[in-house]
């Protein structure tokens, strides 16, 4: 265990700042999501990419526990975006 008020090692600021970048990525794409919509050609290519390639047709569940299905992942993936939980599954 480190000493309190100790910097990070060279490993555990590798893993902190790779987190954040992914989270700053995250929200970028709910702002571009939020001004320009679900067809938005850039939009649709993140949301294809995050699929493998094919955006999934609704209804869709995710991996939480008690959440209510989505009729199609647009709506999904808004709602990931006001909840801020960018990485949630399908």
């Amino acid at each position: 265990a480190q000493q309190p008020g100790t910097p990070l090692s060279d490993q555990e600021y590798h893993q902190f700042f790779r987190s954040l970048r992914a989270t700053h990525h995250a929200s970028t794409a709910c702002h571009l999501r939020a001004l320009y919509g679900c067809q938005n050609p850039l939009v649709r290519r993140l949301d294809e990419y995050e699929n493998h390639g094919v955006i999934p047709e609704g209804p869709i569940c995710s991996e939480l526990p008690g959440t209510p299905f989505f009729p199609d992942f647009c709506t999904f993936s808004f709602y990931r975006c006001t909840r801020k939980r960018y990485f949630i599954k399908v």
